[in-house]
Parts: structure tokens; C-alpha cells; sequence
């Protein structure tokens, strides 16, 4: 079996040490002895050239996002609305989530209209949302991670939330959501990096991409005493 992993403008959004996102999926792939192969994609129109089973956009902040506009305007953001649409694993950090809505509202007035993918848009504000927080997903995985964001998003016509905030701010900081899910793709402000925190987070992505490629999702267990040790202290800490 073989596993493939588009990793959505590596250079321009990567924030907080969001590759280690990557590096979580290709070792946890690669420890069930699954080939693993990541392609690096500065441009979304390059979704057409493979059949990707993983996409993972990293966060970014608004200079970034503005870098990323022409490739949106010029037909990328149709070859991201198409994987999403398609099912397949996609994986969006705060910015990269960011982009998967309609537009963002700066603080300042300034509208970047985005891939409208998916029915949410972000408003900018001047105070910005940062710490530690955690929030309970529909699996009833708690979620424990970082945030540093001044968007503020909202979803709209029923789009579900990824989670429900437990401690933090979350989307908005009002209406106690984080997040999006919609069929296999999943925005979150969660940084960290998000995975290696969470590791069943992880391994229900790769167990939905071997569900879409081969038609079965059995993962053998990993031994992930060390990420336990790591989630209990975090926890104890700042949670």
C-alpha cells in the first residue's frame, strides 16, 4: 500500500512549526509499513498533475495570504474545492483554514476574497487570541494545542464545526466553536503542531485516506506512550 501527501505552499504558510504535521503523518504511515511519499506544491493548480490522497495547507499570516491570491484567483482555488468535493484528506491550520472560506475581513476594512470552498469568512480584529486551549471533536477526542489568531471566523448555511471549545477561544471566541469538517476536510486554528499532540487525531486521517484508496481503515496500534506523557504534562500545565 502507498500513501500520498500534498503539501500545499510549503514556503508561505508555515507557522509554529506546522511541517511537523508532516512529519507526524509520514512517520506514523511509515511505522505500518506503508509507503509514503510527500510532494511539496507551491501552487494549487498542481492538485491536477497526482491523485493526492492527504492535502495539508499550513497557517500563514495576512501578507502570506495575499501572496497566495493570484494562484487562488488564477484557477487554484477550483483544484482545491474539487479535492475537497472529491473526499479526499484535507488538513487546513489556521491561515490554510482560513483560505478555505469566502473572504477575509481585515481590521482595517481590506477584503481577500478566498476559495469560497467552503460557506464561512473570517473578520480581523485588533486584539489577538493566543494560548493554549483544548476542544472535544464529534469523536470525543479532546484536542489540546496552541492558538495565535485575530481572525475571528463564523460558519454559515449549518457548516458543522470541527470541535466544541473546552478551554480557549476557538473560531471566534463568541459561539464556542473551533474549526470546520466537511466530508474529509478539516480547518482548525490548532497549531503545535497540531498531529504529534494528538496523535489519534492522526491516525483517523490516514485510517480515512486508506479507507478512500484501498476500501479498508484498519491501523495497527503504535506505541505512543511518549505522546501520552507529553499530552498529561501539557495538560497539567496549561489545561
Amino acid at each position: 500500500m502507498k500513501l500520498k501527501i500534498a503539501h500545499l505552499y510549503p514556503d508561505l504558510l508555515n507557522l509554529y512549526g506546522d511541517s511537523g504535521n508532516i512529519l507526524c503523518l509520514e512517520q506514523r504511515i511509515k511505522h505500518r509499513k506503508i509507503d509514503c511519499l510527500t510532494y511539496r506544491l507551491d501552487s494549487a493548480k498542481l492538485l491536477d498533475k497526482n491523485d493526492y490522497d492527504i492535502v495539508f495547507i499550513g497557517g500563514g499570516q495576512d501578507f502570506e495570504q495575499s501572496l497566495i491570491m493570484k494562484d487562488l484567483a488564477s484557477g487554484g482555488d477550483g483544484f482545491i474545492s474539487r479535492e475537497i468535493e472529491k473526499g479526499t484528506v484535507l488538513l487546513a491550520i489556521c491561515g490554510g483554514f482560513q483560505l478555505l472560506g469566502k473572504y477575509y475581513k481585515t481590521s482595517k476594512g481590506e477584503i481577500m476574497e478566498f476559495t469560497g470552498a467552503l460557506d464561512f469568512y473570517t473578520e480581523g480584529a485588533e486584539k489577538r487570541m493566543i494560548g493554549n486551549y483544548a476542544f472535544k471533536t464529534a469523536e470525543k477526542m479532546k484536542i489540546i494545542g496552541f492558538e495565535n489568531h485575530s481572525g475571528r471566523t463564523y460558519l454559515c448555511g449549518g457548516l458543522k464545526p470541527l470541535g466544541k471549545v473546552i478551554k480557549g477561544c476557538g473560531n471566534n471566541g463568541k459561539d464556542k466553536t473551533e474549526g470546520v469538517r466537511y466530508k474529509n476536510t478539516f480547518g482548525t486554528y490548532c497549531h503545535g503542531p497540531l498531529l504529534p499532540k494528538n496523535p489519534d487525531f492522526a491516525d483517523m486521517l490516514i485510517a480515512k485516506a486508506l479507507k478512500n484508496k484501498y476500501g479498508t481503515a484498519q491501523l495497527e496500534p503504535l506505541n505512543d506512550e511518549i505522546e501520552k506523557l507529553a499530552r498529561a504534562q501539557v495538560t497539567a500545565l496549561y489545561l
